[in-house]
């Protein structure tokens, strides 16, 4: 490992200032993902500053009655709390889907937003990869696919995002909020994470100093008739081959009014599903519209030869989670 300094910060602020004067910085929160690249020679910053201690640890209450989950909030207890559970039920189950107890014991909100692919060519230093090392080359296009995009994804890097909770953020609508040095910005779930194009080492729009203080989850109706649902090769500690979090609001007369779908691993970024969302906004909650709503959703799937099997477990994954709501809708 390579020796690098260390320093806690007192207040936001502070931890901000220490980032933006080091270029080689880094902000440590539960470094569940950032140890791991420490040991393995991905990440090697030359000051870690800590801001594990700094009270961004509350979930509060927001005026227009949705909630603020501070960037500290560790993922048990925003799986746990009563408010996500009841309000939020999608992003409940998201969380408890991911890793082991004994790491959302230790995650946070921001750690988890800004994990990084799990792609192992990304995470074998002795292989090209465009996201570790720039103009190396895609090792996934001519490699092991399993796990990689069919959405979004580009000659230079064919990764996924591995993040649950993400998913049900972005299906949530939610708004992440940062601290830099030029102030605090609100940056809209769907527009956080990037697609990788010719620039895949960029995982989000965040600036290197810029630190995640909070993410909103706003008031909504629909939000409450959600779910999640993970399709993964174990039970535990694994993480999702496809994964559709959606929320859906039927009427009286079984038209759909609003619907939210969003799915995971299968895109560099949370994917949101708005081919689907259209056919769905206006249509009788059956199964020929939930196909209909699949089958539009997946002209745009570019499978490579190892992942094909992506696209009719996503469509399947969906199917399940529509049909679930439309029944808890009755």
């Amino acid at each position: 490992m390579k020796p690098f300094a260390y320093a806690r910060a007192r207040d936001v602020d502070e931890a901000v200032e220490l980032v933006a004067a080091t270029p080689g910085a880094a902000f440590l929160g539960g470094g569940t993902n950032l140890v791991d690249h420490l040991r393995i020679g991905v990440a090697e910053p030359e000051l870690l500053v800590d801001v594990s201690r700094l009270p961004l640890d509350r979930i509060e209450e927001l005026p227009d009655g949705g909630l603020r989950v501070g960037a500290a909030v560790r993922n048990s207890d925003l799986a746990a709390d009563e408010r996500v559970r009841t309000r939020y039920p999608a992003l409940s189950r998201a969380l408890l889907s991911g890793a082991s107890g004994q790491l959302r014991n230790l995650a946070t909100t921001a750690g988890n937003l800004l994990q990084r692919t799990r792609c192992v060519y990304f995470q074998d230093v002795t292989t090209p990869c465009n996201k570790r090392q720039p103009g190396t080359g895609c090792s996934a296009l001519e490699g092991y696919q399993r796990y990689h995009a069919i959405f979004g994804a580009s000659e230079h890097c064919v990764a996924v995002h591995p993040s649950d909770m993400a998913v049900a953020m972005l299906c949530l609508d939610a708004t992440v909020q940062v601290r830099g040095p030029g102030g605090q910005r609100a940056i809209p779930m769907a527009q956080f994470h990037r697609l990788p194009g010719t620039d895949p080492q960029r995982d989000t729009e965040l600036r290197r100093d810029e630190l995640i203080t909070a993410v909103d989850l706003p008031a909504s109706d629909v939000a409450a008739r959600s779910t999640y649902r993970k399709v993964r090769d174990r039970a535990s500690f694994a993480f999702a081959l496809v994964s559709v979090a959606a929320a859906l609001d039927v009427g009286t007369d079984g038209t759909v009014r609003d619907v939210r779908i969003a799915c995971g691993g299968v895109a560099h970024a949370p994917w949101r599903a708005h081919r689907a969302e259209q056919v769905l906004r206006g249509a009788h909650a059956d199964d020929e519209a939930f196909r209909d709503a699949a089958d539009a959703e997946l002209t745009g799937a570019e499978p490579l030869p190892g992942n094909a099997f992506k696209v009719p477990m996503l469509r399947n994954t969906m199917l399940w989670v529509l049909r679930e709501l439309a029944e808890g809708a009755r």
